[in-house]
């Protein structure tokens, strides 16, 4: 029902998301979806990777503080309207979203998914099973490699 996530904290300087991405590449580890936001001294890269922990392991080793977080993968159709009916619904079920990002797919079962970091996860998570909205495993994420 979760998929893991990887934050890193890196510095908010010109070529640092370059080499940290480099690094991923070197190693062999696929970047499905990322979100970066920043602060004036360094951001918050989030990633959905092909081995969270081996990116942890790997991104730790180069000195970054590190986090893996559980968060919420919605399978969509890639058309007008399909996320505003996931957020009807998150606001059904009185779901909370501290952040959420998007990215297409070329997966034969859905266009496009989108990562929820929800307040309550585990409770949201349970109410929409129950609802029409996909929810993506971390097996999904197996055939986006």
């Amino acid at each position: 029902m979760f998929i893991t996530q990887i934050s890193a904290f890196i510095e908010n300087k010109p070529g640092r998301l370059a080499e940290v991405i480099g690094w991923l590449a070197e190693d062999n580890i696929n970047i499905h979806a990322l979100s970066i936001a920043d602060t004036t001294d360094f951001g918050i890269l989030r990633l959905i990777v092909s081995d969270a922990v081996g990116a942890q392991k790997l991104l730790k080793n180069h000195n970054l503080t590190v986090k893996l977080t559980d968060v919420i993968a919605v399978a969509l159709e890639h058309k007008p309207g399909s996320l505003a009916v996931v957020l009807r619904e998150m606001e059904k079920i009185n779901a909370s979203i501290e952040y959420m990002y998007a990215f297409t797919s070329h997966s034969a079962h859905h266009n496009a998914m989108v990562i929820f970091r929800l307040e309550n996860q585990d409770e949201a998570a349970e109410k929409l099973k129950d609802s029409d909205i996909k929810l993506i495993g971390s097996e999904a994420l197996k055939e986006l490699d």
